[in-house]
């Protein structure tokens, strides 16, 4: 069975949820991986795709994510700023340059960016864009609408960032401040404006691996192109703060048969990586994962970025930017 769903998707002929279900049941670790980078390296050669973020306005948040320390109904004792100063973003942006990653993205807190800071986050772009011409500029600001978007565009952004989070039938348990349709909304106005699209999730969050493969399936649906793969860190303070830590094998697992359901997308390791074993993380990028976020995340740390750069050359991936 694995040898005849690996030959479709190698033709960019996607596996459904319950054939992936299958594999997982039937399958051995080894074989989901080998099958899931075979399915890489012929949709995608040896690339790999790497980007890094900048946390641009922290805390105060009025959503009620369950999983996240920067929302104001949780005490996590993060740091609290408005937007990010000039100086402080363009020498993230300078060392993301410098490294060779090939996206750099500004992240804010909130459930959206307000007209007034929009116009101060595009000043940045503005000027990263003019002393950065070849690194490609990501945003990740909440619910967005048209015009807003519209303001990225003009300011050099060419991606949107707006995670499903996980499947559409458990997402209401994680949050109830906004909803699903309020991401896909956010997600389409990003397309109408000729954004490329950035939607994954986090698991870890008490989901099951077919509302992680579902939550694949729907990022795809709506035009997602990269697809983050989180595992949570679970922040004392949060809902989530007690979450009992995935094995390193299921999430080895679940970035493979991400690859089977999403053959011609970017699943790009995220958060959490830092805390897996060199030999995980390496299973997991010839083994169906083919983007990587570098360096640290929005309010814990990350992987050393020279680290990731000598793994990738031990491994035989192109990180080039051109």
């Amino acid at each position: 069975m694995i040898h005849d769903i690996t030959e479709r998707a190698v033709r960019g002929i996607a596996a459904t949820v319950e054939e992936a279900l299958d594999l997982d049941r039937s399958c051995s670790t080894d074989e989901l991986c080998d099958a899931a980078g075979e399915i890489t390296r012929a949709r995608f050669g040896n690339r790999i795709d790497t980007c890094s973020i900048a946390n641009a306005r922290s805390g105060r948040c009025s959503e009620d994510c369950k999983w996240c320390a920067q929302s104001r109904h949780w005490a996590t004792g993060i740091d609290e700023y408005d937007v990010i100063p000039l100086d402080k973003a363009m020498a993230l942006a300078d060392a993301s340059a410098a490294r060779g990653v090939g996206h750099f993205s500004l992240v804010t807190s909130g459930r959206r960016v307000a007209a007034p800071q929009m116009e101060k986050f595009c000043s940045i772009y503005r000027e990263i864009r003019r002393r950065h011409p070849r690194l490609r500029l990501c945003a990740s600001m909440g619910l967005l609408d048209a015009p807003a978007m519209h303001a990225l565009r003009e300011a050099g952004v060419d991606r949107y960032h707006c995670n499903l989070e996980t499947s559409a039938d458990y997402f209401p348990q994680l949050c109830s401040s906004h909803t699903r349709a309020d991401k896909l909304a956010t997600i389409a106005a990003a397309r109408a404006e000729g954004l490329e699209v950035c939607s994954g999730g986090i698991i870890g969050m008490g989901e099951t691996m077919e509302q992680r493969l579902r939550m694949v399936r729907e990022a795809v649906e709506a035009g997602a192109m990269s697809v983050p793969l989180n595992i949570l860190s679970p922040i004392p303070g949060t809902p989530l703060g007690e979450m009992p830590l995935l094995e390193e094998e299921e999430i080895v697992r679940t970035g493979a048969l991400m690859r089977f359901v999403a053959p011609d997308v970017w699943i790009r390791f995220a958060g959490g990586r830092a805390r897996m074993s060199a030999e995980s993380v390496e299973r997991m990028l010839t083994g169906g994962v083919n983007g990587v976020m570098i360096g640290d995340l929005l309010t814990t740390g990350g992987n050393r970025p020279h680290d990731d750069f000598v793994t990738f050359g031990r491994l035989g991936l192109d990180s080039a930017t051109d």
